[in-house]
């Protein structure tokens, strides 16, 4: 068993379990500061000290972080451990908690109070979270993170519970080394972090921007087996334009405007050198939700110096443009046959139409004539060249073209063989747009893909409906079931596939750092994924031979 460490105000003590001595009825009570206890997962319970100084009482395991497994411990578990009588006198297997949990989950009337009952589970007991999720991500998925974690967001003030993630302010500049420590885990692998100033298409929401890092890290593990210990949310709070927010005296981050400019970059590169610092440099950066102009240029800057990606950017255009090739199955032609307008030219719409690019110039087309298949449509109509207040950015998609004001125009002007939707403009494709995309097109490629559901352009059901058609899938079986991806319900077995192509592209391109090369690269792969499974907490009990364990007299 690894020696357990205490936290307390950021400083880490060896401590060791005392369970006996303290009599019976001595009114210990429970601790009433907050403290982490390293490797609790490994099952301990008793009066803990740090150096010569006692805490102040005993850390209860039934209540510890990823460790109680509530009515799972067997009778063994519970007499070793010192809790039996604790629990009802009833032994229910993780099956029949994920049931209780269920029918719980069920009697909620409505999304938000699900979330709650979920994330409080997730406190509760980190694996029987897990085992509920990957029971029917499909259900689950909507409630954790999109749709449903938006509204959480604008809720989390009321919605919180306990600490999941590490918040550093503007006024911690200089001591974010010093913060990491009070993170109780060492290995960190993977970091999702945000600014809160762009949450999904709800905008500036501050602190509350938490529920952001939490939910995706929480898909990390439930679709991707990423171990929950590896995985630390991070929010950088330098405060709000909300004004709501700034009125709002239940409010529970800064209450000041957004700090920028000089102050703001220096927190982000401290922010950068600290965790390479603390985790190494393969710890992965994950960027999400930080306003268009700081997404950009800051993924510029770090891309090429850390282990580093933005979501909004980078992810939504892998999954868009893989949705994409998709499509080209059914439409049985290449990419650079199709004509793209997009809704938006943001983030997501810069980091599809990129990619898009990309794939163009392999197929062997120049950029620029790559660039002409590529349309982009914002709040002030289609991007054109000569447009006043053109970002660099949106001056790379403007096209030699007459200005159009709206999107129908555009359509009915270009007639593209793809609309995609990133602008969060709810109903945006409207019953006439995608009647004139059928009359373009015997298949045509709509994607409505704003989020939470209620900002989407369109619905599934209006696009099939009005068009007629189905656009692409992957399977042959899907292929009968009109889907562009894989089902949700196979993610894990999906990431699986991808981690091992993964892990067999680095090591043909010399980028692999664990060696010898695993044989089977599939088993090195499933190894490593994590399991919501119980671990047994009975200690390790035998018996030497009888004459071996006699005791010897004079």
């Amino acid at each position: 068993m690894a020696e357990p460490r205490v936290v307390v105000n950021g400083v880490k003590y060896s401590c060791w379990m005392v369970t006996s001595g303290v009599p019976q009825g001595s009114g210990v009570g429970p601790v009433l500061f907050n403290i982490f206890i390293d490797d609790l997962d490994k099952g301990m319970k008793g009066t803990f000290i740090a150096g010569d100084a006692k805490l102040g009482g005993s850390v209860d395991l039934m209540e510890a972080e990823g460790s109680t497994l509530g009515m799972a411990f067997t009778l063994e578990e519970r007499l070793q451990l010192g809790i039996h009588g604790l629990l009802p006198p009833c032994f229910l297997s993780q099956d029949v908690q994920v049931l209780r949990v269920m029918k719980n989950f069920e009697k909620q009337s409505n999304d938000l109070d699900k979330y709650i009952i979920l994330m409080t589970l997730q406190d509760r007991n980190e694996k029987l979270f897990y085992r509920v999720l990957t029971s029917d991500i499909e259900k689950f998925m909507p409630i954790v993170y999109t749709p449903t974690v938006g509204l959480a967001c604008q809720h989390y003030g009321l919605a919180f519970r306990r600490p999941r993630g590490l918040f550093i302010t503007i006024h911690d500049k200089g001591h974010i080394a010093t913060m990491l420590n009070s993170w109780p885990e060492e290995n960190v692998k993977a970091i999702v972090v945000t600014d809160g100033e762009r949450i999904l298409g709800l905008g500036d929401l501050g602190s509350y921007g938490m529920g952001i890092p939490v939910g995706k890290l929480a898909l990390y593990t439930a679709c991707g087996g990423v171990n929950p210990q590896q995985c630390l949310p991070v929010l950088l709070d330098v405060g709000t334009d909300n004004e709501a927010l700034l009125n709002d005296p239940l409010y529970i981050g800064l209450k000041h405007q957004r700090v920028r400019g000089k102050q703001y970059d220096e927190l982000i590169d401290e922010f950068m050198q600290a965790v390479t610092n603390k985790y190494g440099m393969n710890c992965l950066i994950q960027f999400e939700d930080f306003a268009n102009a700081n997404a950009f240029r800051l993924l510029n800057k770090y891309r090429n110096r850390y282990c580093t990606f933005n979501d909004d950017i980078q992810g939504t255009a892998s999954v868009a443009v893989a949705g994409i090739f998709a499509a080209l199955r059914i439409t049985k032609n290449k990419l650079s046959d199709h004509k793209f307008v997009f809704l938006g030219a943001g983030e997501a719409a810069m980091g599809i139409a990129h990619l898009i690019l990309m794939a163009m110039e392999k197929e062997g087309v120049s950029q620029e004539d790559a660039i002409k298949k590529i349309w982009m449509v914002d709040s002030k109509g289609l991007i054109v060249k000569g447009r006043s207040h053109l970002n660099h950015e949106k001056l790379m998609f403007a096209q030699d073209h007459p200005s159009v004001d709206t999107l129908e125009e555009v359509v009915q002007k270009v007639k593209p063989t793809a609309v995609i939707g990133v602008a969060a403009v709810a109903g945006a494709f409207t019953e006439q747009l995608l009647k004139d995309m059928a009359a373009f097109n015997e298949r045509p490629i709509v994607f409505a893909l704003s989020n939470p559901t209620s900002k989407a352009e369109c619905t599934a059901e209006q696009c099939y409906r009005i068009t007629q058609t189905i656009a692409a899938e992957v399977t042959e079986q899907n292929l009968a079931e009109g889907r562009l991806y894989p089902p949700l319900a196979n993610i894990r077995e999906v990431s699986l596939k991808i981690a091992v192509k993964i892990v067999d592209w680095a090591y043909k391109q010399g980028l692999a750092s664990w060696y010898p090369e695993p044989a089977d690269k599939e088993t090195f792969v499933k190894q490593l994924v994590y399991s919501p499974e119980y671990d047994s907490f009975v200690f390790d009990n035998y018996k030497w031979p009888s004459a071996a364990m006699q005791t010897q007299n004079i």
